[in-house]
Parts: C-alpha cells; structure tokens; sequence
C-alpha cells in the first residue's frame, strides 16, 4: 500500500480503490456481520452468520468487485 502527500492510497496500482473506500465503509457500518479485509493481492469479505455457528468467505481482486458481489447477495436474499 502507497500512501500519497495528499492522504490517497493506492493499493496495488488500483487508482479507483480510494473512491471505493466510502463504498466499504457504508457496506461494513450496515452490515456488521460483515469483514472486509485486504489480503496481499486479493480482498476478502468475512460473512458471519447471525448465530455464530458458521461464516462465509468471499474472494475477488478487486474491492470494486467484491463490493458488487457483497451487494448482489444482498439483493438476492432481500432486506
């Protein structure tokens, strides 16, 4: 991770990561069950179930990508 003058990072030379950055932070403020972490070259989303018992693990190379994904599901199992 590079960090700039101006308080951007770029993490591995993915420039539109920072405006995914307020992306993230909403999805994980609303859904608190929810891990999302850099993991070298790749990002994971930690999905933990309600009761504890089990989680779900989520694996792409992009946070653009793994938030569509993250969102996908949403859409699919509703509100």
């Amino acid at each position: 991770m590079k960090q700039y003058g101006t308080g951007m990072m770029s993490v591995r030379g993915e420039p539109d990561y920072v405006d995914q950055v307020p992306r993230r932070l909403e999805y994980e403020k609303t859904h608190p069950n929810t891990e999302i972490l850099y993991m070298g070259p790749y990002w994971q989303a930690i999905l933990r179930e309600e009761d504890g018992d089990g989680m779900t693990v989520i694996t792409r190379t992009h946070l653009r990508h793994l938030l569509d994904k993250l969102e996908a599901l949403d859409e699919e199992t509703g509100p």
